[in-house]
């Protein structure tokens, strides 16, 4: 309600008949979006009642319930507004570094699985280049090693012959490095390689050389084609292991390329 004071001395004017004293108050307003618009007292501008200055009466603004309440649920909603979107944000940040970790973890999958198969490559890789294979694939000795006979100049057989006819492709058992390719006298056309283990083999009668001296050579490596070059009764291979790179030095080629599981 409005605040009332009643006027002093003789100058108190005499109410009119049927007018209550209080319509001079100053009238409540509808605010519209929190804002008082104005004093209802202009209603009665047509009025020739008494000013307050006449009565003593003060005009008064007064907010109602449904105003205060309409503030405070603005209030209301703009905080949970305010909350909603800090939850938003909140939420996101979460989603952002959920999505860093589970990038980070794939990363690091990916990066082990890589390193697993560049593991298993190399030693893929190790156990081919110390593998060893037959110097003619599908063939059988058909002369022993340190068989008798005259066609040797020593006498025996300084290695073994492999079944061949000309043109067949002729492998290094091993991996190893070229030290002689180009004719080798009664071995016609040959190859001599120094093996990785400190041993080397000889390719002998050759029809063709594929390699040159200083070349690295790998297992199954083609080197050259079977033949009937230098001293020989027909086409074959003749195949020798050695300590040393000079005649003499023979060793027992079958036992050797037994020895590193070569099924002959």
């Amino acid at each position: 309600m409005a605040f009332t004071r009643t006027a002093t001395g003789k100058h108190r004017r005499p109410r009119k008949p049927g007018l209550r004293t209080g319509a001079n108050i100053a009238g409540i307003t509808t605010v519209a979006s929190g804002v008082v618009a104005g004093i209802a007292g202009q209603a009665f501008a047509a009025d020739e009642g008494p000013s307050s200055h006449e009565t003593g009466l003060t005009q008064a603004i007064v907010i109602g319930d449904g105003i205060a309440d309409h503030i405070e649920a603005q209030a209301q909603s703009q905080e949970t507004a305010a909350e909603q979107a800090a939850a938003k944000a909140k939420a996101e940040a979460v989603a952002r570094q959920e999505a860093a970790r589970k990038a980070e973890a794939a990363a690091k999958k990916a990066k082990a699985e890589r390193d697993a198969k560049l593991r298993a490559a190399r030693e893929a890789e190790r156990k081919r280049l110390n593998t060893f294979v037959a110097p003619i694939s599908g063939s059988y000795v058909s002369t022993a090693y340190q068989a008798s006979s005259g066609l040797w100049s020593s006498g025996t057989h300084t290695g073994i012959d492999f079944h061949a006819s000309t043109g067949t492709s002729v492998h290094a058992v091993g991996s190893g490095e070229v030290v002689e390719a180009g004719w080798g006298g009664a071995y016609g056309n040959n190859i001599v390689i120094k093996m990785n283990d400190g041993t080397y083999t000889q390719y002998g009668h050759l029809s063709s050389i594929g390699v040159s001296v200083g070349q690295k050579v790998t297992p199954g490596q083609q080197i050259g084609l079977s033949g009937a070059t230098g001293n020989v009764t027909g086409p074959h291979l003749h195949f020798e292991a050695r300590t040393s790179a000079e005649y003499g030095s023979d060793i027992d080629p079958l036992a050797y390329l037994r020895s590193h599981g070569v099924n002959v």
